[in-house]
């Protein structure tokens, strides 16, 4: 009896530390760095109106959570004018800011 006992508590102990570590990495996937020179692949798209490189629609994917901020930044709003037909190039959803 006790060790049928000792044997699902250590289950409950792995299956526990295990979930635990699938949320930590959950949690590091969600956060991403919005840093605008990441998007540096995308240039050329931006400035003559041509496709964007696979390179650009990878970067743009990760920092998919980004694009809104970068979109309110009286900055760098303006030059976004290309953004939704290179999102849609990408597949990448066009954000509701």
């Amino acid at each position: 009896m006790n060790f049928t006992r000792a044997i699902c508590i250590a289950l409950v102990i792995v299956l526990v530390s295990f979930l635990d570590l699938t949320n930590a990495v959950v949690e590091e996937e969600i956060k991403v760095a919005c840093v605008l020179t990441e998007l540096k692949p995308c240039l050329p798209a931006v400035k003559t109106g041509g496709n964007p490189s696979t390179e650009c629609c990878g970067k743009l994917k990760e920092q998919q959570s980004c694009l809104c901020g970068y979109k309110q930044n009286p900055v760098i709003g303006p030059y976004l004018k290309n953004a939704q037909r290179i999102l849609g190039a990408c597949g990448v959803p066009i954000p509701t800011c």
